[in-house]
């Protein structure tokens, strides 16, 4: 833009200031080309900061007009007091003869030069921005069906439901009215996970009594090696999150930690003084490696995403395994 804009600006710019001598005269075409090269590529460097103020200040490009306006009103009048400064400075120095009836014009172009130079960049900025907000929403939306898709793998587990399927096995002989209740709640748990993509969103109260069902599954299967303590205010008992936000947090505390009754995996859901959901686990690593494919954190965070909300966040350290989860408070629709 400088290479482009400045050279004709400049010739411009020291013929009205000079008028034919400009040309003519080879010290006033040295000296006004230097005095004029200074001054407008200062001028230029202040412009560039006004401007990147503004867009740190104003970013959405959906606010441009705004955006423009107010710069406009910053640059027009410093950009014609810089030009009035240099009409009167150069002559009454006395460095060279000053065409003074040109002020009018030069006061006229360069305020037509500003408003130009401010659209041009305005339009590339929001061409740009606009560019970058269609590519991000994409990929936020393949992220999201493949998020969906990897979410709908992992409901129907064959895995889950063939672990599920023994430990109702031998119920069934031991204890039939544990198996009838164990029955009970995988069906619970399988009907939420097949009815969970419908929504992006579903109430705490609707998640916890799921988690409750899962948790049983769970509980039966590793016995007192595993509890779950649940502690969320009532106030908070309508705000909503992602369905299986929390299915997916116990079910990767479960895969990546020891469950033993000698050394039993707490998992605790509760909500902190800033209305937001905690998810936490005692740290005991399995020995070995645990076959696992990210999934699981990544699946919660493109679904945070998708919502315009912010991120979880996720804590680690020698003891415990944190995710603090925003809770939303909406009037869409939920489970």
């Amino acid at each position: 833009m400088q290479l482009v804009i400045m050279p004709p600006v400049l010739l411009g710019f020291n013929y009205l200031l000079f008028g034919p001598a400009y040309l003519t005269d080879w010290r006033t075409f040295a000296l006004g080309t230097i005095v004029s090269f200074i001054v407008f590529f200062g001028q230029w460097l202040v412009n560039n900061a006004v401007a990147l103020w503004f867009h740190r200040r104003f970013p959405n490009y959906r606010v441009g007009l705004k955006r423009v306006l107010l710069m406009l009103a910053v640059l027009v009048p410093f950009c014609s007091f810089n030009v009035a400064v240099l009409f009167l400075g150069i002559g009454y120095a006395g460095l060279s003869p000053v065409a003074f009836q040109n002020l009018p014009w030069a006061l006229l172009a360069i305020v037509l030069i500003v408003i130009l130079i401010t659209i041009i960049y305005e339009s590339i900025n929001a061409f740009e921005q606009r560019h970058q907000a269609l590519v991000e929403a994409e990929r936020l939306k393949k992220a999201n069906l493949q998020s969906r898709f990897d979410a709908l793998k992992q409901q129907v587990s064959p895995h889950f439901l063939f672990n599920s399927l023994n430990v109702l096995d031998s119920l069934i002989e031991e204890d039939p009215a544990r198996a009838r209740q164990f029955l009970e709640e995988l069906s619970s748990v399988y009907r939420y996970l097949l009815r969970s993509n419908v929504h992006q969103l579903t109430s705490l109260t609707t998640e916890l009594a799921f988690i409750q069902s899962y948790y049983h599954l769970l509980r039966t299967r590793y016995g007192s090696g595993l509890n779950l303590i649940i502690r969320v205010g009532e106030q908070y008992s309508r705000h909503q999150l992602p369905p299986l936000t929390l299915q997916l947090l116990v079910e990767n505390a479960v895969k990546h930690n020891i469950v033993l009754a000698e050394q039993p995996l707490t998992v605790e859901i509760l909500t902190d003084d800033r209305g937001r959901l905690v998810v936490r686990n005692n740290l005991q690593r399995r020995n070995g490696r645990v076959v696992s494919n990210g999934v699981g954190l990544s699946n919660i965070l493109i679904k945070y995403r998708m919502l315009g909300q912010p991120e979880p966040r996720v804590e680690e350290d020698r003891e415990q395994f944190i995710v603090t989860l925003p809770l939303v408070e909406s009037t869409v629709t939920v489970l």
